[in-house]
């Protein structure tokens, strides 16, 4: 059911239909890409975020749905454009074993054939909900052990500094922490990549979602993998003192386990706090409000 101010627009029930039925084709076509993308993220936790990406742009679309009022059909040449350049990705993904291009192309064929029944109003003025789209295509694995690496050494660090802080004699060797003579190790799953990747997506989101200035998005989107960071080296300080203990270490593997699900939503909470902190300090918005309403 089209609303009236949508027909006034020249939007007809075939345009959504169309979209739907082309996007579908989209995914079938490359469905190889599809299906290498949804055994990653079952696979790895690092790339568990991606079941999160659809229910990200479909709530970033609703909360633009009003700028539908100024999208009248037209300019569909944005879709074969942005389907031609997947094809392309793909193509040179598969040929060149860059597995980044190839699931990139999948996202752009169908998000292009998409578009191909919307236009290019519609693309432009809900970009950012299809830029949310790119947290679909997993990081490469050069990338990630360029990263967890050092992330993991840096949390190990971190949380020495933080126990000695506190007063815990703390003794490192590589990534392996002991207390009270009991040898904790930082693994390569606790470098807090996943919490990071997660985060960013739900600040880009957030951020997005409200009537800010591009420096207050920017000022989120950089504060979230800090705070992803810092909670991290709090929970692995916390975890080593509870490995570490005589008296309650039988607790702490049930408390690795619920923590990890905690730290993604404790740190969502953080960054509002941020967010209030800014709006405090008199944060202008931009003026185009309606726009988010």
């Amino acid at each position: 059911m089209i609303p009236q101010s949508l027909r006034q627009q020249g939007w007809k029930p075939t345009h959504v239909l169309c979209a739907i039925a082309l996007a579908c084709a989209g995914v079938w076509l490359t469905l190889d890409a599809w299906r290498d993308i949804f055994e990653i993220a079952v696979k790895d936790q690092e790339a568990s975020h991606i079941f999160l990406v659809p229910i990200v742009a479909v709530w970033m679309a609703h909360t633009r749905r009003i700028r539908l009022l100024r999208c009248p059909p037209g300019g569909l040449i944005i879709g074969p454009i942005i389907a031609g350049l997947g094809w392309l990705s793909l193509f040179v993904g598969s040929r060149q074993g860059f597995e980044s291009l190839f699931h990139l192309g999948a996202v752009l064929v169908t998000v292009g054939l998409a578009m191909g029944a919307l236009g290019k109003y519609v693309f432009f003025r809900f970009l950012p909900a299809f830029l949310v789209l790119l947290f679909l295509v997993p990081v490469p694995g050069v990338v990630r052990q360029s990263l967890s690496i050092p992330l993991q050494r840096l949390g190990a660090q971190a949380s020495q500094a933080l126990l000695e802080t506190l007063g815990k004699n703390v003794e490192r060797t590589g990534n392996v922490l002991q207390i009270n003579g009991v040898d904790v190790g930082i693994a390569e799953a606790c470098n807090g990549m996943r919490m990071v990747f997660a985060l960013v997506l739900v600040s880009y989101a957030f951020a997005f979602s409200r009537p800010l200035q591009t420096w207050a998005r920017i000022t989120i989107l950089i504060a979230s993998p800090a705070i992803a960071l810092g909670m991290n080296v709090l929970r692995l300080s916390a975890l080593a003192l509870l490995f570490g203990s005589e008296t309650i270490s039988r607790y702490a593997e049930d408390v690795h386990r619920i923590s990890g699900w905690l730290m993604l939503p404790i740190c969502f909470f953080l960054l509002l706090g941020v967010v209030r902190a800014l709006q405090w300090a008199l944060l202008p918005v931009n003026r185009y409000t309606l726009a988010y309403q």
